[in-house]
């Protein structure tokens, strides 16, 4: 993918406002020049997470997380650098000018784009006919009684596609598309003896699109009974991949992330209605199980994963697949339990949204809801009944963290249910088989799953591990650096002399940056990562914690107190005695100074 040039991608930091980028993460409050909250890259309680709208940054005094608003929406979206710029210049509205690429890749890129143009301008006719064509009216007809809304069906740019063989395909072609173009897009096919005709007609259209909210494809309902498929999507193509795919994901994300979890139902009229029903954190797989590159989007969502499907069409061991692939991404698969014959489209209609929130917040983990169905539909009437039961709940068992409350509940629940020792269980003791599958280690015992490296796959948007503290003396330098900014006129002459032996080498570029930016060390960020997020931290902190005059002096004294105990002890260890003689006296008129300046400030 060629680079974009640094011109158009400056002017796409400048039209980004990051309160409200940020915002569909994380609820900001403003205070004083900054926006606070809850920080969305670990989790925490007490807000630390500071957004400065006037330079477009963020950081976080919780876990150091700092950056721009390229930065933020790759690791909250998973992108590439070259992708999220793509993502906030069609957020904001900006043309983005690329330097130069080879001519296959533009040939590529520039069908590409044509391609998902020619989807888009699709799923646009297929709204306009839904509300505007009497041929639509049953369609119409027939989602108003499964509940949904005209806003929400027009919010998600549900269709029609009309009977006739060609509306679409003749359209395409007036704007100039060939027919093998849109049977790339899939809106078209070739017909048996020649020709071409469109591959959807008199159908319900649903437009399937990414997380940027870009059409790939469409899926689409029958209207009448006769019609045959029920559903049809587009096959699979350049563009769009059914195992990739998650209906509503682009309507979904934002709201994830906020409410920390994201939900899984089975078909597009599922989301409709929960969305609806604001439980806009849906998502639906259409299909029946879940793949690698779902759950990775799913991730990059949110790290609680309520699974709302029927449950008899996924099987164990596809749930349990499942559950261990979350897991190793940082996240926690959990199953709601339906019932029996119900979808949640019908429930939220039915009962209403509260009521759907109830099972949502009864959801159990795939082991607990397996073991439960087992239980619930053996033959327990019968020894070799129970026998084929035991057989089913051993990996289920094993499966859950050893010496946790989960599993000792399955224990009891199963031993209890199958009236048979609790070694039958576990497998422990030698009083029954081994059990079928390993234990998984503990959550305590099992190590943090890496993520992925930047230039590897995307990134999963699981909870990362807080880091430790900084060093005293590392907080101490940062404290002089943010007073030095804040108090600007005391600051900047002991910025001067807090040269080489007051500072760390890793805080030295961050003086040198603020001397060489004294007014708005914000406005041009040093290039180096590390550096860049120093020099944020720097600034926002003297934001957050104003400071006097008197308290600049006094931390640049601290820190002339600890250059004087260094170089004392590297005088001693050279055995450097008239070295040591001037540092004990610089030492004892440091700490006169710096009583002098504690008692002031009493």
């Amino acid at each position: 993918m060629a680079l974009f040039t640094r011109g158009s991608v400056e002017r796409v930091k400048e039209a980004v406002d990051m309160v409200e980028l940020v915002g569909a993460r994380t609820d900001l409050r403003r205070v004083g020049t900054r926006h606070v909250g809850l920080c969305p890259f670990h989790d925490e309680r007490t807000p630390s997470f500071s957004v400065n709208a006037e330079h477009a940054l963020y950081h976080c005094f919780g876990c150091g997380e700092s950056g721009d608003s390229i930065k933020f929406v790759r690791e909250t979206e998973g992108l590439e650098f070259a992708e999220a710029v793509e993502h906030l210049a069609e957020r904001y509205g900006v043309e983005l000018e690329r330097e130069e690429e080879g001519p296959r890749a533009e040939e590529s890129r520039r069908r590409r784009d044509r391609l998902m143009r020619l989807l888009d301008r699709t799923a646009t006719f297929y709204a306009r006919f839904l509300w505007d064509a009497g041929e639509a009216r049953a369609a119409r007809a027939h989602l108003a009684e499964r509940g949904l809304s005209e806003e929400t069906l027009r919010t998600f740019r549900v269709g029609y596609a009309p009977s006739a063989w060609n509306r679409v395909l003749a359209a395409g072609q007036r704007d100039g598309y060939a027919p093998g173009e849109m049977v790339a897009a899939g809106v078209a096919q070739p017909g048996r003896d020649g020709g071409y005709f469109d591959r959807f007609r008199a159908r319900i259209t649903f437009p399937l699109s990414d997380a940027r909210g870009r059409v790939l494809g469409f899926g689409a309902r029958a209207v009448r009974d006769s019609q045959k498929p029920k559903y049809l999507n587009s096959s699979e193509n350049e563009l769009y991949r059914k195992g990739r795919h998650l209906f509503g994901i682009d309507h979904a994300r934002a709201p994830a992330a906020k409410a920390g979890r994201v939900v899984v139902v089975e078909g597009y009229t599922d989301v409709l209605a929960l969305h609806g029903a604001g439980i806009r954190e849906s998502v639906a797989i259409m299909g029946t199980a879940l793949t690698g590159e779902q759950l990775t989007e799913l991730g990059r969502a949110a790290t609680t994963v309520l699974m709302a499907l029927d449950a008899d069409a996924s099987g164990q061991e596809a749930m349990l697949r499942a559950a261990r692939a979350a897991t190793e991404r940082g996240m926690e698969l959990r199953v709601v339990a339906l019932p029996a014959g119900s979808d949640p489209a019908e429930l939220v209609v039915a009962q209403g949204a509260a009521a759907f929130e109830r099972l949502l917040s009864a959801a159990v983990s795939v082991p607990e809801f397996e073991t439960a169905r087992v239980l619930d539909t053996a033959d327990l009437a019968t020894t070799h009944g129970r026998d084929r039961a035991l057989e089913r709940v051993r990996p289920l068992v094993a499966a859950t963290p050893e010496r946790s409350i989960v599993r000792d509940e399955l224990v009891r629940r199963v031993t209890d249910r199958l009236e048979v020792p609790s070694s039958y269980v576990t497998g422990s003791g030698g009083g029954g088989r081994a059990a079928t599958a390993p234990a998984r280690p503990s959550a305590r015992e099992r190590p943090t799953p890496k993520a992925p490296s930047a230039e590897g796959a995307a990134r999963v948007a699981a909870t990362p591990p807080r880091p430790s503290a900084p060093a005293p003396a590392e907080r101490a330098e940062r404290a002089f650096l943010a007073m030095c900014l804040g108090q600007p006129t005391p600051g900047r002459e002991l910025l001067w002399r807090a040269g080489e032996g007051y500072l760390s080498p890793r805080f030295l570029p961050v003086r040198e940056h603020l001397l060489a930016h004294p007014d708005d060390p914000l406005a041009e960020l040093p290039t180096d990562d590390e550096q860049a997020a120093l020099v944020t931290e720097v600034a926002m902190l003297a934001e957050v914690e104003p400071s006097t005059e008197l308290d600049v002096r006094l931390s640049f004294v601290q820190l002339e107190l600890r250059r004087a105990e260094r170089e004392l002890r590297a005088a001693a260890r050279e055995r450097d005695y008239e070295r040591q003689r001037a540092l004990w006296a610089e030492r004892e008129r440091l700490r006169e100074q710096f009583d002098e300046l504690m008692g002031a400030l009493g």
